[in-house]
């Protein structure tokens, strides 16, 4: 396992890396970091070089003033491809993650080889207006009693399975790290125009979602409506945290699927 900072317009970027061969670059939801593939890493990375970033302001990234937007994230995503010379990879992403490597691939319809979207919303105007009211995700008021650990807690305990408080812990770990901007993730994503975007995107999908994930798992229609030949995928009783808590499984989907395009553009003439 190798961890390393990438060079990038914003300053440092965090990333860790295993393996060898076609690369496969893994984006997490906010708030998490690249934490988020710990168990899933060391899997994809037994086939291919595998590669987790930390979105830039979130984990061990740099932080920016800049406000947060899923442009911004796939600015930083160029830079760190650049940075370490990687072309054509196959990016994965959860939840915002999976927004931001829609939208690299939409930018770059001939640098992106393959995409797997988990848990991933289709943000159209309806959404943006429906949750345009909603209360927050993860924002918390910070007490000098500590309290708001245990609120931040109580937000995200229910979507993890009884008896991993593991899981929750480090959920709880890197939201700290950003907890004065914990929620402008979310936000975001809820003022991307991906009904705009998701037309210029041509590279293979793969859309995976946990089935308890009620927030994704309505939306896999319009993907395979908008992205030709995409295919789905669910993974079976877990939802949020469909990477941390089933990692054999979310490896497992995405190692078939990088396999399935290698060996296709091996066969063209």
């Amino acid at each position: 396992m190798i961890k390393g900072y990438a060079p990038s317009r914003f300053g440092p970027l965090h990333y860790v890396e295993h393996g060898d061969g076609v690369p496969v670059l893994l984006l997490h939801q906010t708030p998490r970091s690249s934490d988020e593939y710990r168990d899933v890493l060391p899997l994809v990375g037994s086939s291919a070089r595998a590669i987790a970033m930390d979105t830039l302001g979130f984990g061990a990234s740099a932080r920016t003033d800049e406000p947060f937007s899923i442009e911004l994230f796939a600015d930083a995503v160029d830079d760190l491809l650049d940075a370490l010379s990687i072309d054509r990879p196959v990016i994965v992403g959860h939840h915002t993650g999976g927004v931001i490597a829609l939208e690299v691939a939409a930018r770059h319809p001939d640098r992106v080889r393959g995409l797997v979207l988990s848990g991933v919303p289709y943000v159209d105007a309806a959404r943006r207006d429906r949750v345009s009211l909603a209360p927050p995700i993860d924002h918390v008021e910070v007490h000098d009693d500590g309290s708001h650990l245990a609120a931040l807690w109580a937000r995200r305990a229910d979507f993890y399975p009884p008896g991993r408080p593991d899981l929750v812990n480090r959920f709880v770990a890197d939201a700290l790290r950003v907890i004065d901007r914990v929620e402008e993730g979310h936000q975001a994503v809820n003022r991307y125009r991906m009904e705009e975007r998701i037309t210029s995107v041509t590279a293979q999908a793969l859309v995976v979602c946990g089935e308890l994930d009620s927030y994704s798992l309505p939306d896999i229609p319009r993907f395979l409506e908008h992205l030709d030949g995409a295919r789905t995928a669910i993974i079976e009783s877990t939802g949020v945290p469909a990477v941390d808590h089933r990692p054999e499984e979310f490896g497992r989907l995405v190692s078939e699927f990088v396999a399935e395009i290698a060996g296709a553009a091996r066969s063209r003439p």
